[in-house]
């Protein structure tokens, strides 16, 4: 969301420009450009009545520092939040925001192409919680309110869908959700706070697992939680509960890799657009699942919400076997095979959506392999893609 003027002379400034200045409050920062590091547990008061009165910003390490409440404002900004909390890792983000908002006996609505972990805690914790959990097909829209019962407190979103790339209108979900009473909350780990803004969609609760592009170095475990104003002491409060904290040399490479987001998001999604569009006229491709692609079926929900894409999209291969979809994910030089993405690197792994799927069948004319575009030429990249299908050709 853009950022108002303060005296109403200067322009609203541009997302890449607020990155490089938000979080950076004179009582965090100081005059230093980066907020301090602190390591702390203990926090110590000026005399009895101050700590039991809480008369001080600061009041256990667990609770805040300068580090921590540094990131959490950065990310409140550019979500367009009442507030934001942290997380060891984007899952623990996402069972927080849950939590949440349920209780013993109510009803969730899960888009069925959710992320697995995700799927697993609905089913496996939620459900011993006595919380229903019921997997709609994204597709529904506005039509999703022939699930709703009274007990539907949370629908939870994503988009695009895990693997398997699928947009969803999420104004539409949100204003029957809203109707009934029930919380919205939304996966955005995939487009990031850059490219869509959930919470002005209609989303309650926006999570973002900022292991991915937020750090965009594969080397931290971080998520975010920003909501709404209706959600958002629910939520810091659940967080408190749970006893969550983030180290803060964490938040800081989080906080560091915030700072560059905007620039290396331009590159993924440029790079990934050419090797999409250069997979697409493969002959030994059935299809490529990415929103930007106008051949795709969810390109007009994308170009209608969201302002780029990202690096990662799945690729269906027609007629291959199981072997050489492992002989070509293995001949690859330039793409490691790994489960995260956001960092620098390529990645290709082997995706089998159709293992995790109950409102909904995946049905593909062959495997499929979700590609991550990092930040290495697109046409080395491609050259890479190139060879591999050769060899892979050779029995």
């Amino acid at each position: 969301m853009a950022e108002k003027p303060e005296d109403g002379a200067r322009p609203p400034r541009a997302p890449a420009t607020r990155l490089t200045r938000i979080g950076r409050a004179a009582h965090i920062t100081g005059p230093f450009v980066n907020p301090p590091v602190v390591h702390a547990s203990t926090v110590l008061f000026e005399s009895v009545e101050a700590m039991r009165e809480h008369r001080q910003r600061y009041t256990y390490g667990r609770s805040g520092t300068p580090t921590s409440e540094a990131l959490e404002s950065a990310v409140s900004d550019i979500e367009g939040a009442a507030g934001a909390i942290l997380s060891p890792s984007g899952l623990a983000a996402a069972t927080t925001a849950l939590l949440s908002c349920l209780s013993a006996g109510d009803r969730l609505l899960v888009v069925d192409n959710v992320y697995g972990p995700v799927r697993r805690f609905a089913d496996n914790v939620l459900s011993r919680m006595g919380i229903e959990a019921v997997y709609f097909d994204g597709a529904l829209g506005a039509e999703i309110e022939t699930l709703f019962t009274p007990n539907t407190k949370a629908v939870y979103c994503e988009a695009p869908g895990s693997l398997t790339f699928e947009m969803l209108d999420l104004p539409a979900i949100a204003e029957v959700a809203h109707r009934h009473g029930a919380t919205v909350l939304f996966d955005n780990t995939w487009a990031t706070p850059l490219f869509f803004q959930p919470l002005a969609f209609g989303a309650d609760i926006s999570i973002n697992a900022g292991t991915k592009y937020l750090g965009g170095h594969s080397d931290l475990m971080l998520g975010t939680i920003a909501a709404n104003e209706a959600t958002y002491l629910r939520v810091r409060d659940m967080h408190r509960n749970l006893g969550l904290h983030v180290g803060p040399d964490d938040v800081f490479l989080g906080m560091r890799g915030l700072r560059t987001m905007a620039v290396r998001l331009a590159r993924h999604c440029e790079s990934a657009l050419k090797v999409a569009t250069w997979l697409e006229a493969r002959p030994e491709v059935g299809r490529v699942l990415y929103p930007a692609l106008p051949s795709n079926p969810g390109h007009a929900l994308w170009k209608r919400d969201m302002t780029g894409a990202s690096g990662l999209f799945g690729v269906v291969f027609t007629g291959w076997d199981a072997d050489r979809t492992a002989r070509f994910i293995d001949g690859l030089t330039l793409f490691g095979i790994g489960a995260s993405w956001g960092g620098f690197e390529s990645l290709a792994i082997v995706a089998r959506p159709e293992t995790a799927r109950s409102a909904t069948i995946w049905q593909a004319e062959g495997p499929l392999v979700r590609l991550h575009i990092g930040l290495e030429d697109p046409d080395d990249l491609i050259a890479d893609l190139d060879a591999s299908f050769a060899a892979s050709a050779k029995t």
